[in-house]
């Protein structure tokens, strides 16, 4: 099993930073990918960016590639997600998930963390 626990959500104006993190404690020797999705209300669940193992490989939506930074530090068992240039429609509650090895789906996933946008 392992646990995924995210943090450094909050109220950001509209154009700021934030950067989230997301430990995970564990069998975290079994994570091959972790990734970020987003939830907005009454909306679906939103893939925003992945990264490999060895960092190696990174994947972005279209809607935030130009604007969002996804890394891990292995060492720390911590994942991050940077985020630049905020919008209002990027308010969401934001979750970490993990893959591990030899599984096509997305297994573990943390509580959340609230990311609120003002204009």
């Amino acid at each position: 099993q392992v646990q995924l626990v995210e943090s450094g959500g909050g109220l950001v104006q509209a154009g700021g930073s934030l950067r989230l993190s997301c430990v995970a404690s564990g069998r975290t020797s079994t994570i091959y990918v972790m990734g970020w999705f987003r939830q907005a209300p009454g909306k679906e669940r939103e893939f925003l960016a992945s990264i490999t193992k060895s960092g190696g490989n990174t994947y972005y939506a279209d809607s935030v590639k130009d604007r969002f930074t996804i890394s891990r530090d292995n060492a720390k068992n911590t994942g991050y997600l940077k985020m630049n240039s905020l919008k209002p429609e990027d308010t969401a509650v934001y979750y970490c998930t993990a893959r591990p090895y030899g599984y096509s789906d997305y297994v573990y996933w943390g509580q959340g963390t609230q990311v609120t946008v003002s204009s």
